[in-house]
């Protein structure tokens, strides 16, 4: 009986509901799990996405594209594929799509964590025969502290900064790690947190959609020369080593990251301090959504696949990498940020 999906250049496809799943090209039908740039491209004719996430698509595809939101949970038919999409809780709006054809079922995972997080919907365990998983972080070394205890560091280190009169500037990815951290300190504190440009719309997006976060300033709205002694500033990874980081004088520097865990990551991104936080399961979350589906089969994409796969197929599991075994030729279409 053939597979579900196979891979074609354009990414994974369903060939029963004649969709594919974050192209990488242009397609005809897309279904998306998530805004991350690596999953959501522009110039398809027509896409399917869960509906929290409208808002962010809607910023990385370009208002009035033609994006159709669809509630968790809700089925719809594609072909002879009954499809849905279900919380993947990695950032606001993601999702696992759920496949059904004549009585099988696989599950796509997208990105995913188990961690809790204010921001957006929790995991939730699709029960399915197949499950492709992404495997970003799949080796046993990745093991996450608690997030709590990774926010008091954070505020202890910023104390620090106030104390030492020096501005405290964190690099975290736009969409996702941004919005958690705003959030997450909210839960905390009151005190307003400055800006970088690139990531002051997907904060209005995430609190236009609801979402409670600490008060933000854009560093642009501040005079040049102005003092930012004792500010907490967030900035993309790519503001690192750029002119940008002139404005903040003796600043200490940090990343916050599933990265960080290595103490090599940090010493490479030239970093004084690195923050474990990530977006992704890590090696007991992983290992624990596979065995919540029940699947007897598991595909694991990006990252560290093949370890996995490895340790599952150790465990009785048919477990492999999309490339090893699925149809058609493609190059890994399950994609990361950390």
């Amino acid at each position: 009986m053939p597979d579900l999906l196979e891979l074609r250049p354009e990414g994974l496809y369903c060939p029963a509901g004649d969709f594919h799943i974050d192209p990488m090209r242009p397609v005809p039908r897309a279904v998306l799990t998530h805004g991350h740039a690596d999953h959501a491209r522009a110039g398809s004719a027509r896409y399917w996405a869960a509906r929290p996430g409208l808002g962010i698509l809607a910023h990385r595809l370009g208002a009035g594209s033609p994006v159709e939101g669809v509630d968790y949970g809700e089925r719809f038919q594609l072909g002879d594929a009954t499809v849905s999409l279900h919380p993947a809780g990695h950032v606001l709006g993601s999702a696992q799509v759920r496949i059904e054809v004549d009585g099988r079922v696989w599950a796509v995972s997208g990105d995913y964590k188990r961690a809790p997080d204010p921001t957006c919907a929790p995991f939730e365990p699709v029960p399915c025969d197949v499950f492709v998983s992404e495997s970003t972080f799949a080796l046993p070394v990745y093991r996450w502290p608690a997030t709590d205890e990774v926010v008091d560091d954070l505020l202890a280190w910023w104390d620090q900064c106030v104390r030492d009169r020096r501005p405290a500037v964190l690099l975290c990815y736009a969409l996702g790690k941004a919005q958690r951290l705003l959030a997450e300190l909210a839960l905390r504190v009151d005190r307003p947190v400055h800006l970088h440009g690139a990531l002051v719309p997907l904060v209005e997006v995430y609190r236009h959609a609801g979402v409670a976060m600490v008060p933000t300033v854009a560093v642009s709205d501040s005079p040049r020369g102005r003092d930012f002694a004792g500010e907490l500033v967030l900035a993309p990874p790519s503001a690192a080593g750029t002119p940008w980081l002139r404005r903040f004088r003796g600043a200490s520097l940090a990343f916050a990251s599933g990265w960080m865990l290595l103490r090599g990551n940090r010493r490479r991104r030239n970093v004084e301090r690195g923050f474990v936080l990530s977006d992704h399961a890590d090696w007991p979350g992983l290992v624990r959504s596979v065995r919540d589906s029940g699947a007897r089969r598991v595909l694991f994409g990006h990252g560290q696949g093949e370890a996995i796969a490895r340790w599952f197929r150790e465990q009785g599991l048919d477990a492999a990498t999309p490339d090893q075994a699925l149809a058609g030729t493609a190059r890994d279409p399950l994609g990361d940020d950390g």
